[in-house]
């Protein structure tokens, strides 16, 4: 049947900001149908919070709403949509994740979308409840002839401990209607299992979780579904987890296609899932079906289904080349199978079913780093914030390809500086080896994200695959795999040198994955840009080369028209008459290529506002005439699209790797005199700290860099270089100074007077910063925190901390003639007077010391003077002529006493730039890569935009949930996941917004508690005040209580637990009777009472603000929502944007 022609106007609803359990995937798959749909010639009309995703580009959308996903929020924009004379007509909400799903189903209970005559399609009410109610789910499987774990639901305690008593423990706890597994685990005694299930019910949008009898060490696998009206279904892709049962898909390394099963078993697998997807009633879309297998008899059981796109279809998209998300929101609007075409290959049917003839493997990418007091622990609750795939012939070259795209310092699985084994070999007293037994038993027990490299260490220490297989319940065919490799390191340990490495043992070494810098250090025991250098030149003389193959979805059976690739090592092919043939599948144009190399895998620090301007560096690419050329990583995102740039290579972004793709596209490297040349040069600002790092490396294999020269770089990340700078400009900053060692650190301090901020040389994200304000505080960060042995390559920069000052961010585009150096002689740069455009400047709120990407920021600046704006665009103006920016410059400064310090400036693209484009209605950042290709900015007629007449508030969203018991206070460290923007004429509503987007509702009535330490007490009687007049009680100790009485503030006194009283706050928090908290920190660390106070109310979801200058905030947003309604409005309404081209029925097949 054709497409629906009764709907018009479609809402799709995003997945909101980027939190542990609901990552990027959702914003490539929601861009995927909003792409999908407006090429049909429908209205498509958009909400989501997340500034940071292309997919809130006006470009993307007719109507573009970055507002809350709540149903009050969006039965607002419904009501806009309808004013203006074209009422949407449907709702899709199938590819936002839980939150969509979960804000569809309140829509529809609370009676909105009938009111307003709106559809549900893609899944209805009653097909999302059937799979996500764990009572009804379970009736479905046994319908459809399945079974499942023994199993309840529950939504008491009484009824938990009755159904524990039957099922005994170990018991797996999984609340519904939620994402991530939040809310859940495992618990294996009473007290875990009271506390996971209170979580889960809490957790829970109806109050209900599922418990499970024990089904821990079962291997577990899903597929990866889409099903049409006419009853078509598609098995787009199998994966199977390397983890056994008990660690949350997200969690666990996986696998595709699936390795251990029989064909006979596989086909029982998706028979049972196209029951369950026919049971439910999904005919319009794709779903994720979870399945366990018990290892000891091969009993199927059924986990779970999600009747929406998923985490894993975007993996599975990727990993096969079928766009899921695409055709499961053309399925929604009329479309069958058999009508849609595959746009990978344009000739064969969207009903074929993808087959592959390789390995991919997914990776994921934890911080635990960043909660130090955390459990490490890997349960059935997600605590990974992003994730790597690989591809390669065989398991053994795609999962030590996946170990190098992690970007740990970790370049396989063995043979670098971490590899304890090798180091111990080569006489290093400090490691210990062999591993004590107890620690390896240990390690191999309990999941955890180092479990595979220890699994290595127990195989060298000569442990059997079936002893290791009973600790750690990991299939023995992985196993084996592995084994594989740790015995192919003995044939590599026996040679000494390089020059003695044959080309049969370097074909073998690369066709089992192994890195140039894992061969550098075993043959010139260090790895740098010269070894890594030495070893691809000496792999070239052997002949020992890489091919590319093409991600086809159908193993080759016909030809595949999208140019996206994967790296391999085959041996060539000896033909009768004698010669030889490699098999190389990449087809090569004569166009100039820009390469833009991709930020890699999510984590905290570097998201997905890097990817958004790596997009964007392909669109304005395109409009310049280049062929784009994507390098990536990271399955979850747009930028590895098969549509968004003109090749895609998806590689782990190494130094080798890289070289190798470009040394291919440019028909060899320096040492061919008669290359094509063809590669215009390299864009290393866009992706963030990922590629930054390669930038030495290339510039010294004589690759050109595109834009801001890589000598401007290094000029803003040389302390001392910096600093001489901005002495020449006439510039402040805070006093400084390097450290290479502890007693000059100590020394520095001393001079320039506690407290100071130190922090490690080159890191994103705040890695390692922290306030000292002591020399006690400071000796053990230097011994806790800095590898000492670094500080000699790696110093610690240290800076006088201004207190009680206001943070600022400024970006800036600017088109400077850059060094030449590193410039690429195919960039024409324009005759045009050059000049820097300020794109934003933006005001924390919360004051310094706290990381710029924690901090709530404001967009136009809101109390800063006149004076002050001019002499801060001055001055990033200056500092980016001085380093002759090409491109974009970030500035981050502080203001103290009407004084200016500069902070730092980043010569690349910052994770602001994404707020700044949707809060001025320009795309920065695109502008930004034309001037780096050659544009100038008065050619592009770019113009700096002073007023839009509104507020943008950025709002940080936190992980901390994920994380029961770590103090949850903010510092210089970056610990957000994501983020999500507020927009309204008023500021206070604007906040008001952006704290609901990040699921932090601020209160209009109830108690409040206040706590706040000595330095802050003056500024609380106000805050106070305002509470206590808009009838909140508020709660404080007697200290904070007699301070406000004398100002005539009435507080109700409650005692601090350390005197034992009870109800104490943590009471009254776990009674829910406190509405919100403001606590600034005396005290932080998860063992004080402050801390355990601030971990129970991100336990019992209660708002926190931890700031005073957060808490002045939070107060007029609370009094601008009680004083009445707000309005909601689309990006469209404050700007004016091109139109855009649809060309309706194209995904139709001939």
């Amino acid at each position: 049947m054709p497409r629906r022609d009764d709907i018009h106007s479609i809402l799709i609803l995003g997945s909101g900001p980027i939190v542990i359990g609901q990552g990027c995937e959702f914003d490539y798959s929601g861009t995927q149908a909003c792409k999908a749909l407006l090429e049909e010639g429908f209205r498509v009309v958009l909400v989501n919070s997340n500034p940071a995703t292309i997919m809130t580009d006006p470009e993307f959308s007719d109507r573009t709403y970055i507002e809350p996903i709540t149903p009050e929020a969006l039965r607002r924009v419904l009501q806009k949509e309808r004013d203006l004379g074209i009422p949407i007509d449907a709702l899709l909400p199938t590819l936002g994740g839980q939150t969509a799903l979960n804000c569809a189903c309140e829509l529809d209970e609370l009676g909105t979308l009938e009111e307003y005559d709106v559809e549900m399609i893609g899944a209805t009410r009653e097909i999302i409840f059937r799979a996500e109610d764990r009572e009804a789910f379970r009736g479905i499987v046994e319908r459809a002839g399945l079974d499942q774990a023994k199993s309840t639901t529950v939504s008491t305690m009484d009824e938990a401990f009755a159904f524990l008593d039957e099922i005994g423990l170990p018991a797996i706890i999984r609340p519904a209607f939620t994402l991530g597994g939040s809310g859940g685990g495992i618990a294996y005694n009473r007290e875990e299992f009271e506390n996971i299930v209170r979580r889960g019910i809490d957790a829970s949008r109806i109050d209900q979780v599922l418990i499970d009898e024990s089904v821990l060490g079962w291997k577990e696998y899903e597929l990866e579904v889409v099903r049409d009206k006419n009853d078509n279904c598609v098995v787009v892709c199998g994966i199977e987890n390397i983890d056994a049962m008990g660690v949350h898909t997200g969690d666990s390394i996986t696998v595709a296609p699936i390795m251990t099963l029989s064909d006979k078993e596989y086909q029982r697998m998706r028979d049972a899932a196209i029951a369950i997807m026919r049971e439910v009633g999904v005919d319009t879309g794709g779903s994720n079906v979870q399945f366990a297998v018990n290892p000891k008899n091969g009993q199927l059981i059924v986990v779970e289904m999600n009747p929406r796109v998923s985490r894993s279809s975007a993996l599975a998209s990727k990993a096969t080349g079928f766009p899921i998300a695409r055709i499961a929101a053309l399925l929604a609007v009329g479309y069958t199978l058999d009508e849609l075409r595959n746009d990978i290959t344009t000739t064969t049917s969207a009903c074929f079913e993808p087959s592959i003839d390789y390995v991919v493997t997914k990776m994921p990418r934890w911080t635990f780093e960043k909660f130090p007091e955390s459990d490490e622990t890997l349960t059935t609750q997600m605590k990974s914030v992003g994730e790597a795939m690989s591809i390669g012939r065989t398991f053994k070259e795609s999962f030590q390809k996946a170990i190098r795209s992690m970007e740990v310092k970790r370049f396989g699985f063995g043979l670098d500086k971490n590899d304890s084994w090798l180091l111990a070999s080569r006489g290093d007293e400090d490691v210990e080896w062999p591993i004590d037994e107890d620690t390896l038993i240990r390690k191999l027990s309990v999941p955890s994200q180092g479990r595979m490299y220890y699994i290595r260490y127990a195989m060298k220490m000569g442990w059997s695959i079936d002893r290791i297989y009973q600790l750690t319940s990991i299939d023995p065919w992985f196993l084996d795999q592995f084994s594989q490799l740790v015995k192919f390191e003995d044939e590599l340990t026996q040679v000494k040198t390089l020059d003695e490495v044959s080309v049969d043992l370097m074909q073998k070494a690369k066709e089992f994955g192994y890195s140039d810098p894992q061969l550098a250090f075993l043959y010139c025991g260090i790895i740098s840009t010269e070894t890594i250098l030495q070893v691809r030149n000496y792999r070239k003389s052997l002949g020992v080369e890489p091919v590319y193959k093409l991600v086809d979805t159908c193993a080759a059976e016909f030809e595949a028209i999208t140019p996206y690739y994967y790296s391999t090592y085959e041996k060539p092919i000896e033909n009768i008459d004698g010669t030889s043939v490699v098999e190389d599948e990449i087809r090569v144009t004569d166009a100039q290529k820009i390469v833009i190399l991709g930020g890699g895998p999510n984590r905290i620090g570097q998201g997905i506002e890097f990817d958004y301007c790596c997009c964007q560096g392909a669109f304005a690419a395109k409009e310049m005439g280049f062929e784009s050329v994507m390098i990536n990583s990271n399955p979850e995102t747009v930028s590895t699209d098969f549509d968004t740039s003109d090749l895609l290579f998806f590689e782990p972004l190494t130094l080798e790797d890289t070289l190798n793709i470009l040394e291919r596209l440019n028909g060899g490297g320096r040492d061919v005199s008669d290359r094509a040349g063809k590669v215009a040069g390299v864009i290393v600002q866009f992706g963030g700290q990922t590629p930054l790092n390669l930038a030495h490396g290339l510039a010294a294999a004589g690759v050109p860099i595109i834009g801001t020269g890589l000598e401007s770089i290094d000029l803003a990340e040389d302390r001392d270089r910096f600093t001489a700078m901005l002495d020449e400009l006439e510039l402040r900053q805070p006093e400084n100074g390097i450290a290479y060692s502890l007693d000059e650190a100590v020394v520095i301090a001393e001079r320039l007077g506690y407290p100071v901020l130190v922090r490690p040389s080159y890191v994103l994200g705040g890695r390692g910063m922290e306030i000292c304000s002591d020399k006690s505080a400071l000796r053990y960060y230097m011994q806790t925190a800095v590898d000492v042995s670094e500080l000699a390559n790696a110093p610690v920069l240290i800076d006088r901390f201004l207190s009680d000052a206001t943070e600022i961010d400024v970006d800036v585009v600017a088109d400077f003639a850059p060094h030449e150096a590193t410039a690429s002689t195919q960039i024409k740069i324009p005759v045009d007077e050059p000049q820097a455009i300020i794109c934003g400047i933006m005001e924390h709120i919360e004051q310094a010391g706290i990381h710029s990407g924690d901090s709530t920021c404001v967009l136009p600046p809101f109390s800063l003077t006149k004076p002050i704006v001019k002499e801060i665009r001055r001055q990033a103006k200056v500092m980016a002529e001085r380093l002759r920016v090409r491109g974009l410059m970030n500035v981050q400064l502080a203001v103290k006493d009407e004084e200016i310090y500069v902070i730092e400036v980043n010569p690349r693209a910052s994770r602001t730039i994404p707020f700044v484009a949707k809060a001025k209605g320009i795309p920065w950042s695109r502008i930004a890569a034309k001037v780096m290709m050659g544009a100038s900015l008065k050619e592009l007629n770019t113009k700096e935009v002073h007023d839009t007449g509104f507020y943008a508030v950025k709002e940080p969203a936190f992980p901390f949930e994920k994380f029961p018991g770590v103090d949850v206070v903010l510092g210089p460290e970056m610990r957000s996941t994501g983020e999500a923007m507020g927009m309204d004429r008023s500021l206070a509503v604007a906040l008001a917004k952006a704290k609901m987007s990040v699921g932090h509702e601020l209160p209009t009535s109830g108690n409040v508690f206040l706590s706040v330490r000595d330095s802050d007490k003056t500024h609380t009687i106000e805050v106070a005040r305002s509470l206590v007049s808009m009838g909140f009680t508020v709660f404080t100790t007697r200290g904070t209580r007699e301070l406000l009485a004398s100002h005539s503030v009435e507080t109700k006194l409650i005692r601090k637990i350390s005197e034992g009283a009870r109800p104490n706050i943590r009471d009254l928090i776990a009674n829910g009777s406190i509405a919100l908290i403001i606590n600034t920190p005396t005290k932080t660390g998860a063992q004080t009472d402050e801390g355990r106070i601030r971990a129970t109310a991100v336990e019992a979801r209660v708002p926190m603000i931890t700031t005073i200058t957060g808490a002045r905030a939070a107060v007029s947003a609370i009094e601008a929502l009680r004083a009445g309604s707000w309005s909601v409005s689309a990006l469209q309404d404050h700007f004016t944007f091109e139109p855009k081209e649809t060309e309706a029925g194209k995904h139709v097949s001939a």
